[in-house]
């Protein structure tokens, strides 16, 4: 026969009463409780149980094992975990802003010579750009100056008047009938005593004879007597003397380059409001016979200068000056400049340094 024995005294249903109750002895309601109570065991479950201590309590889970480690159970222990905390972010914060700051200090300085390099390459490459735009420039006025010449313009003119101006006289006698002769006449030598003035001999021709009339240059509203001193019929060309000193010159034209066909001159007058007037044209031919032209020569430019677009003289103006015997119109011809060094004028080495012969 089996016996139930119960496994512990301790887990014995016990029924305990707060008070006793009336009626049959009976326990109910809120006068007792029930304590939880154990399963039987029976003598075959002791018998087959294994020996050992009694079975543990399950134990702790991990996560609250590692709080109950790591967080601290005082107020204490908080306060130095906050301070630790503190400590290290202050320390983690000055530590970034100095790297902040060295970097940015590195960062300027980047771009201090960045800027340094910049403005030392702009300033080079606006002189560059300067440089290159003014030889441009020259190179484009050196090209326009042909096409300067060949279309003058009024600056151009006013530029030859105001040039040559001092220069330049008006000229005015008599002819052998008694009618006004005039023309022009130039500067081409001065020292501290006198000028020598080249004209036309066609213009003075009446004072070759003697007696001759006077001959009269004027500047302005000023006339001065002056003296024929020599000429050169068949050039058209005579010089006059002029009392007065160191007078502005007129300059010959080189020989080189050479003058050519197409060319644009110039012919000067000394009667002008301005102190002069200036007439235009081209050059149509060149030959021994002298330079052939198209520019107008009123009475009053005959005898002055021919000149190119420097103010250089190329010839003396002529209206009578044929070298080929006929006539011409709207047409003339000029003998070169230095063909005055023949007679009226004494050259040596292409410079003048005096007057021709006195005839």
């Amino acid at each position: 026969m089996k016996t139930s024995i119960p496994a512990s005294p301790s887990r014995t249903n016990i029924t305990v009463a707060a008070s006793r109750g009336t009626g049959g002895g009976a326990l109910t309601g809120s006068h007792y409780r029930r304590l939880p109570s154990a399963p039987m065991v029976t003598t075959e479950a002791t018998k087959t149980a294994p020996p050992g201590p009694p079975t543990s309590v399950a134990p702790i889970p991990a996560r609250a094992a590692w709080r109950a480690r790591i967080m601290p159970r005082s107020i204490l222990g908080m306060s130095a975990l906050i301070l630790s905390a503190a400590v290290g972010a202050a320390f983690s914060g000055t530590v970034l802003y100095a790297y902040y700051e060295y970097r940015l200090n590195l960062v300027d300085h980047r771009v201090a010579a960045f800027e340094a390099r910049f403005k030392q390459n702009f300033d080079n490459a606006i002189g560059t750009i300067h440089s290159e735009r003014d030889s441009a420039k020259a190179d484009i006025q050196k090209e326009l100056v042909p096409l300067q010449r060949l279309q003058a313009g009024g600056d151009i003119l006013q530029t030859l008047i105001k040039q040559t101006e001092p220069s330049v006289w008006f000229v005015h006698t008599v002819d052998e009938a008694g009618q006004p002769s005039v023309g022009s006449a130039f500067v081409v030598a001065s020292d501290n005593n006198q000028s020598l003035l080249l004209t036309s001999y066609t213009t003075v021709r009446a004072a070759t004879h003697k007696p001759g009339p006077d001959v009269f240059v004027r500047k302005g509203d000023q006339d001065t007597s002056a003296t024929l001193y020599t000429w050169d019929e068949q050039k058209d060309l005579a010089l006059l003397l002029l009392t007065r000193p160191n007078l502005p010159k007129l300059s010959f034209a080189p020989t080189s380059p050479p003058l050519k066909v197409g060319d644009r001159i110039f012919a000067m007058s000394g009667l002008g409001g301005s102190g002069g007037a200036v007439s235009q044209g081209f050059v149509a031919d060149i030959s021994g016979a002298g330079i052939q032209h198209d520019v107008p020569i009123g009475s009053s430019f005959q005898g002055g200068p021919l000149l190119n677009s420097k103010g250089e003289v190329l010839a003396a103006a002529s209206r009578s000056y044929a070298p080929l015997n006929f006539a011409t119109d709207a047409v003339f011809f000029a003998a070169p400049i230095r063909d005055a060094c023949n007679k009226v004028l004494r050259c040596p080495s292409g410079t003048i340094s005096g007057a021709g012969e006195r005839r």
